[in-house]
């Protein structure tokens, strides 16, 4: 229990924390109703016309190509953050984890690789125009 004790601290005090702001800004916020405050809003387009319009299919695929580029961006972070530290890349060549430096090297200079090609093949396609 002792160990879990800075924790459910933590856990505690962000949750006291999260809702007396909450409750602050509700009670010293302003609050002024209107007919443009009430009315919906949704993927940049005015709600006036029928609720079963279509929507262009242009904000689905930015939406699609962010995501995909932006996770594979984070398979970045691990490697970069092993390479600054002395004990990251080497430690695992040394436990025979990953057979050299070069070659964890090699890998990330094939998969940024890849990414250029992804993201050049999007820009080919046109994903990134807004006509």
């Amino acid at each position: 229990m002792q160990l879990f004790l800075p924790i459910l601290m933590f856990v505690a005090a962000s949750t006291v924390l999260a809702g007396g702001l909450l409750f602050l800004g509700g009670l010293i916020g302003p609050s002024r109703a209107g007919k443009v405050k009430e009315m919906p809003y949704e993927s940049g387009m005015d709600p006036i016309h029928d609720t079963r319009r279509r929507f262009d299919v242009r904000f689905h695929l930015v939406a699609i190509a962010f995501l995909i580029f932006d996770v594979e961006l984070l398979f970045l972070y691990p490697w970069a953050v092993a390479s600054r530290n002395p004990q990251g890349i080497d430690a695992a060549v040394s436990a025979g984890l990953i057979g050299s430096r070069g070659l964890v090297f090699a890998e990330v200079i094939v998969f940024i690789a890849l990414l250029a090609l992804g993201f050049v093949y999007a820009l080919r396609k046109g994903v990134f125009q807004w006509r």
